[in-house]
């Protein structure tokens, strides 16, 4: 049973040193506002532009919506802390924080992966590229790479959030991440970083893996090129 006293936690942040504090809330506002401009200015483009609307800027359409909530998650609430206008977040928003981070970091694995394969396909089976990469398994690519996310990025959550926190609520980060969360809870944790460490292996390893086996075979075709037009075509197609 979850016997939660705690009601609120306090994010430590980055430095008490007022004049430190200024410092970096100018530097991470302009950063957040690049971010977010960037990748709003790349979702309308590929939006709008009907030449865009290939698989590969369908995939870098997701990749730009992860960027800006990534940011939006975490940023908008560690630059009120850096004014001083209070330290403090709710237990339900540290829960939507971590819930988020972890659905978004997982579902970004896995996309990178499925982006690897389709430029594997275009590069290595050009001919078939449009029959193997058509609208139907983008869609499925997408969705089940927020599929993964959700329901791994749900379960660490939820099993996190419904240990028992009674005190002290000082979280050592400048926004609420799950495992320096862990360490308030008075409880033993080790189920929860067993589950973490296990997680985070399979989604940074079998994607790092297909990444890897992609890019070689990407490789192996392209040193089998004897045109340098197709090496440079090949190139900037990879490089995309």
């Amino acid at each position: 049973q979850n016997e939660t006293s705690v009601r609120e936690f306090i994010l430590l942040g980055f430095s008490s040193n007022p004049a430190l504090q200024l410092c970096l809330f100018g530097i991470f506002s302009v950063l957040y506002s690049a971010t977010l401009m960037g990748n709003a200015l790349v979702f309308v483009l590929i939006c709008l532009d009907y030449r865009l609307h290939s698989p590969m800027y369908f995939f870098l359409c997701h990749l730009s919506i992860m960027d800006i909530c990534y940011a939006s998650n975490n940023v908008p609430h560690m630059l009120r802390n850096l004014l001083g206008q209070g330290r403090t977040i709710s237990f339900a928003g540290c829960g939507t924080q971590i819930h988020l981070y972890l659905i978004l970091a997982l579902t970004e694995c896995v996309l990178l992966a499925v982006m690897s394969y389709d430029r594997y396909v275009a590069i290595c089976h050009p001919l078939r590229y449009v029959l193997i990469m058509n609208w139907r398994v983008c869609l499925t690519l997408a969705a089940v790479s927020w599929a993964f996310g959700f329901l791994f990025g749900t379960l660490q959550a939820s099993l996190a959030l419904h240990l028992p926190f009674c005190g002290p609520c000082e979280v050592d980060h400048f926004f609420c991440e799950i495992l320096a969360v862990l360490k308030l809870a008075c409880a033993d944790t080790t189920a929860n970083k067993v589950l973490i460490f296990a997680v985070c292996v399979c989604f940074l390893l079998f994607p790092l893996a297909l990444i890897l086996i992609s890019y070689l075979h990407i490789l192996a075709t392209i040193l089998c090129m004897r045109s340098a037009a197709g090496w440079h075509k090949t190139f900037s197609t990879c490089g995309s």
